[in-house]
């Protein structure tokens, strides 16, 4: 009451209280006139006045009204004047209307061109917008006109035709310069070419190209665009490929120009479609007779005729161009129209002399372009040579001499009119990795050049002491920069390449010139080099093995070649580190290399094998064996089974000690194991046979069933035998044997029956599939050999069954083995227990004789007793001759004698060693003894 006394004094209520105070503010007078931005200023640019398209649209469309023709100018005049900034976007389709009505009507009346051109001006700039969703609200509606703008090019009128051009052309590319419009804002560049990439515009420009042949002006134009809308556009490439873009403008790139630009837009959207396009679409649009000879005559006139900087790269673009549709593909009549043979003649006519009239006055100079041009035409040869018929005009061309001529040693001085040595030693390099395609291909060539000799005395080069700043320039010297190590690289491959064909006239000329002699020098200069080997070395090395492999291979004269310093070579790679096979340098290829090297150069030459045994060859192959990695098994496998035809070789298989004393033929067993357990062969838990009638079959052997096959195709149990390593393994142990094996468990033993009976097995297997073969074909042998068969395949099934029966009477030995060692382990426990309980016992019995004389007494008389009992003679004491040894007054029950062995004094006692010694003075002091020393003295 106070508080409200105090607020309310003199009694009022609180409602009139209320309308006092709201009476007291002043009242705010509500205006409802509202000032737009127009009023005051705040909008820019002019103000889009539109007009009723749906009126203009009937105008030009009502029957009533279609001949007024100075009507429609007005109209379509006051429409270009009212949307002379740009067009809404929501009027575009009342705009492709009035475009599809006039474009009718100009047949008839030209004077409507004028007016399509006049809106296709507008058109070319950016579309209004109101609001910044229209953009997404309007996208289809803006596509779909834009589209209609290339349907316009049906219009027969060359002035609308190159309007759309322009206006096409500054809608993809220009933003306009003010574009001020009130209450719209125009789209952006962006937006516009996401507009033209999702239209059908560029499929319909290329298609009406069919329609300008004639008209080079209007071609070029389209061109333009086309070259604008592929340029940086996947989009825009793909439609025109989808329309067969390269095969059109291809066709016709060297018709009439005189302006000279037909080739050069024809020739860049080409590139812009191999650029961003599906390159392999483009080739095979490319791949006719029409296409290649106009790219040859394009090339031709270019090379010929050009003299310009322009003019190189243009003609560089073409080869560009031609190399795709060669590698793409590989059947292009390039040799039908002649270009292959002109191409060799560009590629060769600097190292070979020619009269032909299109080089005679040809020059090469050293500019950038000239230098492309070289590389290109090497390059587009070898892909050239892919095809068969190519190859005798690139012979015919005496290609293989003009690469020829670059394997030689690097000189320092050039001509005026050469290469550079920058330029010299990269044509040499390409020059070199293009022969290792072509050498094959042209053996006879190379016979002719002398190759072996050029190739063996620029490798003498490379390894030689002659100073060589290297430039180490493009892809094919890399890791030779300041060095000779790219040309000893590519000639390594070169000769790799030539010694893999196997012809033995080149095989044995190289052998001839001391190839093997030659190349083993170089490792073993490689192996006592104290700079550690990079992924070029390694490489290098790889190749010099295979090389020898490839030389020394079913030659006996050409093993003794390699020697004993082959041998040692070979020992050095095989002794590389394991831990190096992921270094990721390519160690795994060069230890691949020296087991191949092994077994090409080392096996089945008596000198040189006997000389492996000794520097323990065998194992390292098996050391190699056990810790590479599977896809490695295979050839080491092979190599040791061609070893183990040496008697010596057995010997050192069953000698050799792995990891944790594992033997060979355990390793071996282990292989086999994972082998079946990779092929999915179905075996128990202990390795024993499961399937009785598919005992060495897996389980993609066994899905892909048995299909009728003719008798020249293998079926899918021999394609087995050579697709796993388990044949092998087999051939191993026939020549080692299968009994009396060193280091085998259980469960080896248990493979080892499989192993021993795999012959036996696979044949099983094999008249199994010709019986599931016949019963397929519907055919049933005669009586008698239906009988060998049925005789055959229970023969087979009785022998598994023998082996299964071994293997469970070897699992069942096992296991009581198991059992016993079980019982002996629990019966040492059980006498341990014992000793430790009869030890406590003599301690008990201990105890007791020393705090209880009688019971001393009674053990003395017990030991005694035992002592008469041990001798032979009962009254031996009664004998003059006797002696008692026994000692008086002891009471002992041990043998005693006159003296006793006490335990040295401890430490703790007598200070150590080094007791009496005085740190201070460095000399012994007195001995001092210990108070509790000296009282045991005392008493």
């Amino acid at each position: 009451m106070a508080a409200t006394q105090m607020y309310n004094p003199v009694g009022f209520s609180n409602n009139s209280m209320t309308q006092a105070v709201t009476s007291e503010k002043p009242v705010i007078p509500l205006v409802k006139h509202i000032i737009t931005d127009e009023e005051i200023g705040l909008l820019k640019g002019s103000k889009l006045q539109p007009i009723n398209m749906n009126r203009v649209v009937k105008l030009l469309t009502d029957p009533h009204s279609v001949m007024l023709y100075d009507r429609h100018i007005n109209a379509l005049q006051r429409l270009v004047r009212h949307y002379e900034k740009g067009f809404p976007m929501k009027d575009l389709v009342q705009v492709c209307k009035v475009l599809n009505v006039c474009s009718d009507k100009t047949q008839e009346r030209p004077m409507y061109e004028t007016l399509i051109c006049d809106i296709l001006k507008i058109c070319s700039l950016p579309f209004l917008k109101e609001k910044s969703s229209d953009e997404l609200i309007y996208e289809q509606i803006v596509t779909e006109s834009v589209s209609q703008l290339g349907y316009l090019m049906r219009v027969p009128s060359r002035d609308v035709r190159k309007q759309i051009c322009k206006t096409l052309v500054s809608f993809y590319t220009e933003k306009p310069s003010s574009q001020e419009v009130q209450k719209h804002k125009p789209t952006s560049v962006s937006y516009n070419q996401n507009i033209i990439e999702n239209s059908d515009v560029s499929e319909t420009l290329v298609k009406s190209l069919a329609l300008l042949e004639n008209d080079i002006a209007i071609k070029l134009a389209v061109l333009d665009v086309l070259q604008h809308f592929s340029k940086n556009s996947a989009k825009n490439c793909d439609q025109m490929l989808r329309v067969g873009a390269g095969n059109r403008i291809c066709s016709r790139m060297t018709d009439a120009d005189p302006s000279g630009q037909l080739l050069f837009r024809s020739v860049d959207i080409l590139w812009n479609l191999l650029e961003f396009g599906d390159g392999g679409e483009l080739a095979t649009q490319l791949d006719n007779l029409s296409c290649i000879n106009q790219l040859r005559d394009a090339f031709v006139f270019q090379l010929t005729q050009g003299y310009s900087h322009y003019d190189r790269q243009l003609r560089n673009d073409l080869l560009v161009i031609a190399t795709l549709v060669a590698s793409k593909c590989p059947n292009a009549p390039f040799v039908e129209t002649g270009f292959a043979k002109q191409l060799t003649l560009f590629a060769t006519f600097q190292e070979v002399k020619s009269h032909n009239v299109l080089v005679k006055h040809l020059k090469l100079m050293k500019n950038h372009e000239d230098f492309e041009l070289k590389k290109l035409l090497f390059n587009i040869l070898v892909t050239l040579s892919k095809d068969s018929t190519a190859v005798p005009v690139l012979s015919e061309g005496h290609l293989m001499l003009s690469l020829f001529s670059f394997v030689r040693a690097n000189e320092n001085t050039m001509g005026p009119r050469d290469w550079t040595s920058a330029q010299f030693e990269e044509v040499q390099l390409h020059a070199m990795s293009c022969l290792c395609a072509l050498c094959p291909l042209m053996i006879e060539d190379y016979m002719t050049c002398q190759g072996s000799t050029r190739i063996l005395l620029l490798l003498e080069w490379c390894v030689g002491k002659e100073d060589f700043g290297g430039h180490g320039n493009s892809i094919h010297g890399t890791g030779g920069r300041g060095s000779k190590r790219a040309q000893m690289r590519h000639c390594l491959r070169l000769l790799r390449s030539v010694v893999s064909t196997g012809d033995e006239v080149v095989v044995q000329d190289l052998a001839d010139q001391g190839a093997i002699n030659q190349i083993i020098t170089i490792l073993l200069n490689a192996i006592h080099s104290q700079r550690g080997d990079d992924a070029v070395d390694v490489e290098m090395q790889s190749d010099m093995l295979l090389i020898l492999s490839c030389l020394c291979d079913g030659d006996m004269h050409r093993k003794e070649l390699f020697g004993t310093t082959g041998v040692d070579v070979t020992i050095h790679y095989l002794n590389t580190d394991s831990k190096l096979l992921s270094s990721g340098l390519g160690h795994h290829r060069l230890l691949l290399a020296a087991v191949d090297c092994v077994w090409c150069s080392i096996v089945n030459c008596y000198g040189t094998e006997d000389y492996f045994l000794e520097k323990e060859g065998v194992f390292l192959l098996i050391d190699l064996l056990e810790v590479c990695p599977k896809n490695m098994h295979n050839l080491i496998l092979g190599c040791l089974l061609d070893l183990c035809e040496n008697p010596k070789t057995i010997h050192h298989v069953l000698t050799w000690r792995g990891a944790d004393n594992a033997s060979a033929p355990h390793l071996f067993c282990d292989i086999f194991r994972n082998e079946e357990r990779e092929l999915g062969v179905r075996r128990t838990k202990d390795g024993a046979i499961l399937d009785h009638t598919r005992p060495l079959m897996g389980v993609l052997q066994e899905n892909q069933g048995v299909i009728p096959q003719p008798a020249a195709n293998p079926s899918q149990a021999i394609v087995d035998v050579s697709e796993n390593m388990r044949a092998k393994i087999y051939s191993i142990f026939c020549k080692i044997g299968f009994t009396d094996l060193p280091g085998l468990t259980v469960d080896d033993h248990v493979t080892l029956t499989v192993v021993e009976k795999y012959l036996d097995f696979k044949m099983g297997e094999v008249w199994n599939e010709v019986i599931a073969e016949l019963s397929e074909e519907q055919v049933r042998p005669v009586t008698p050999d239906l009988e060998a068969i049925e005789a055959i395949s229970r023969a087979i099934e009785e022998r598994v069954h023998i082996v299964s029966g071994t293997q469970q009477e070897l699992l069942e030995a096992q296991q009581n083995q198991d059992v016993l060692d079980e019982q002996e382990f629990y019966a040492e426990i059980r006498e341990n227990h014992r000793q430790k309980e009869k030890a406590m016992n003599d301690f008990t019995d201990f105890v007791a004789r020393t705090s209880n004389f009688a019971l001393l007494k009674a053990a003395g008389d017990r030991q005694e007793l035992s002592i008469e009992a041990s001798r032979l003679q009962t009254k031996y004491k009664e004998s003059e001759t006797f002696h008692s040894t026994d000692l008086k007054a002891l009471h002992t029950t041990t043998f005693s004698g006159r003296t006793i062995a006490v335990d040295s004094t401890s430490n703790r006692l007598t200070g150590g060693p080094l007791g009496k010694y005085d740190p201070k003075s460095g000399t012994l002091r007195e001995r001092k003894f210990i108070k509790q020393l000296s009282n045991i003295t005392a008493k």
